[in-house]
């Protein structure tokens, strides 16, 4: 007898899978006895064991490279978008039920329903699963610690991230350098982060604050020694881009900028220690955009340094651990991407 499958798709980024947590344990808790396939970037692997909700990884870079060569799953949900392109690569696996948004062959609510009750993505996704009949709770966001990692310890570092993917939503780098410099001249230890591709940014911001360059974390760490980093830190500071997203599952303090998409969509809980800065009333509001969005300019540095301080005095949360968290290796105080 063939296994029974429910096939995920959410062929994204770090900050998309991780806004995609609750709906993923809804799946779990809602089919015990299937076994969960998460097609999405083999990058996100250590993210996705310690959801505790998924069985397999299927490396899938984009929906056009998701590759099945097994019976029909029994069950496949959209977690990606609302079509066409990944409806069509769920269709061709010629699946016996169907969970998305509404299109020709798939029976479910039209995205702009949703979007209109729902403003967080994270909500979206489980309001989709919930018109569905499968209850689904927002809030089940946390991931649980990394092994050896001990959050709010005494002298634990401010992490600095000044990069983001699109410039539309990546603060100036002189102001990156002017508030590490302050962080620093306060006594803080403060570490900047970023991708390889960031390093260069990483760089000209340590050196604009004075800092040495073993302070550059920026390309050399992967994402399990991100997640240390994050886990442990004082706070975490950065502009909409997915660390933001890694502060907030592990409750750690978190301050993020945002420019051209409002924190009500895709920003931090609003019971955590996080806030969100941004100011709406000139939002231009095109994320694609090469240069910043006046939204992100809006905020001073000074505003900033009293969000640090502000938020490092909200409470930080213990991770619920009747969760289906699973086990790592050894203000807006808060506050979607559809598409294909």
């Amino acid at each position: 007898m063939d296994e029974s499958i429910v096939l995920a798709l959410r062929a994204l980024h770090l900050g998309d899978l991780l806004v995609a947590v609750p709906a993923l344990r809804a799946l779990r808790r809602a089919h015990p006895e299937h076994r969960i396939v998460l097609a999405t970037p083999q990058a996100m692997a250590p993210l996705v064991e310690w959801t505790g909700a998924v069985d397999e990884l299927l490396p899938t870079p984009d929906p056009a490279g998701l590759r099945w060569d097994r019976p029909p799953p029994d069950l496949v949900v959209n977690l990606h978008g609302t079509g066409p392109q990944s409806h069509r690569a769920l269709d061709a696996l010629a699946p016996r039920r169907r969970v998305g948004f509404r299109a020709p062959g798939w029976d479910g609510p039209a995205w702009s329903e949703i979007a209109a009750r729902h403003p967080h993505e994270r909500e979206r996704w489980c309001a989709l699963l919930e018109h569905h009949g499968v209850p689904a709770d927002p809030t089940d966001l946390r991931l649980p610690t990394p092994a050896h990692v001990h959050g709010g310890r005494a002298g634990a570092p401010v992490l600095v991230h000044p990069g983001a993917r699109f410039g539309a939503k990546r603060w100036p780098a002189p102001r990156f350098g002017e508030l590490t410099a302050a962080l620093d001249r306060a006594g803080r230890h403060v570490l900047l982060t970023g991708t390889v591709d960031e390093r260069p940014l990483a760089r000209s911001v340590a050196r604009l604050a004075g800092l040495p360059g073993h302070r550059v974390l920026a390309g050399r760490t992967d994402l399990v020694q991100l997640c240390s980093l994050v886990a442990e830190a004082a706070v975490v500071i950065s502009g909409d881009t997915g660390i933001a997203h890694l502060a907030a599952a592990f409750g750690t303090p978190s301050v993020t900028l945002f420019g051209p998409v409002d924190a009500a969509q895709w920003g931090p809980p609003p019971d955590g220690p996080h806030l969100a800065l941004g100011d709406a009333s000139v939002r231009r509001g095109d994320p694609f955009a090469d240069d910043p969005d006046p939204a992100l300019l809006a905020v001073g540095v000074d505003e900033v340094l009293r969000a640090v301080a502000a938020a490092q005095r909200l409470t930080r949360e213990p991770v619920n651990e009747g969760s289906a968290g699973g086990t790592p290796p050894s203000s807006h105080r808060a506050g979607g991407r559809t598409g294909c």
